[in-house]
């Protein structure tokens, strides 16, 4: 379990919360809304109203004791700024913030952001890369040229063993798992037969995994 500093509970850091909350993490929220707070109690360990750009108020909660601060503020940039400054400034050890332009996104790794998230540039992406094929079921970019991918089995690959498909050799692409009537199975082994009724978890360069699967068709 860790425990996390989530500062801003507006609507994507309230996501944020209740997705702790189902893992079962332990969550500190700070908001200056009163409103925001009390909707978000359900999810958090303990929550407070307070200001975060105030570093007397910041320095109170103990921020070296949190593995995580997370900044979701979406209201105020020049607040985000700030808190992610005062953070660093207290010594938290690790602070994700968010970001809703690239140039913000600069900006909070210049003034000591260990991570920048970009909800709107990465469910852009996730949504450009789905339309290509109805065949993807999810995504996830790890780089600027890895990918993770969960698609549909290809009809010509029914019936055939990862061993005789050789995917890994021609594409260079490791199969993760496979998911059989909604559960996945990551034990997989070179003698598995392939179903078009199942879908592939994969791992591989983009543009590799595009040639393979035709992604861009």
């Amino acid at each position: 379990m860790k425990s996390v500093l989530l500062v801003g509970v507006g609507r994507f850091g309230k996501h944020i919360a209740m997705k702790l909350d189902e893992l079962n993490q332990q969550v500190m929220a700070i908001d200056m809304d009163e409103e925001k707070i009390n909707e978000v109690l359900p999810y958090v360990t303990s929550a407070m109203i307070g200001d975060s750009t105030n570093r007397e108020f910041l320095s109170s909660l103990g921020v070296r004791n949190f593995d995580v601060c997370i900044v979701a503020i979406g209201d105020s940039f020049q607040n985000s700024l700030e808190t992610v400054w005062q953070l660093k400034e207290l010594g938290a050890s690790k602070v994700i913030a968010r970001a809703s332009r690239g140039m913000q996104e600069k900006f909070l790794f210049r003034i000591g952001a260990d991570q920048v998230v970009y909800p709107e540039k990465d469910l852009a992406a996730w949504t450009a890369i789905r339309c290509t094929s109805d065949d993807i079921k999810d995504y996830v970019e790890l780089d600027d040229d890895y990918s993770i991918v969960e698609l549909s089995v290809p009809d010509n690959w029914n019936g055939k063993t990862i061993l005789q498909l050789d995917i890994r050799k021609k594409y260079g692409i490791n199969v993760l798992g496979i998911r059989r009537n909604s559960r996945l199975d990551m034990n997989i082994s070179p003698d598995c037969v392939l179903n078009s009724s199942e879908t592939l978890l994969v791992l591989g360069e983009q543009k590799q995994l595009q040639k393979c699967f035709r992604l861009n068709k």
